[in-house]
């Protein structure tokens, strides 16, 4: 669908590797947003302070760097495939 999957969270580097070895490999980019410590999730309104990590997140940003959708997920939820698949046919 003309689209880049990125994994972004405040883990390190190494624990994210691990956690793609742990899923048998994964055919996408892994982001460490490790230092400075969630500056990423901070900049897109996603970190939890509290938590000191990233809420679960989803954003479809086109090709002009603009969000186009977003959606917050509750911890250990999952996100619902078909509505991203849909939301990104909306880019077309």
């Amino acid at each position: 669908m003309n689209s880049q999957v990125l994994a972004v969270s405040c883990d390190p580097i190494f624990a994210k590797q691990a956690w793609g070895k742990a899923l048998g490999g994964i055919s996408f980019p892994l982001v460490a947003d490790f230092w400075p410590h969630g500056d990423i999730a901070q900049k897109f309104g996603v970190f939890n302070e509290k938590l000191g990590r990233s809420d679960r997140a989803i954003f479809v940003i086109d090709k002009q760097g603009i969000v186009r959708w977003a959606k917050v997920y509750e911890p250990g939820t999952l996100p619902d495939n078909s509505e991203l698949v849909a939301e990104l046919r909306k880019l077309k």
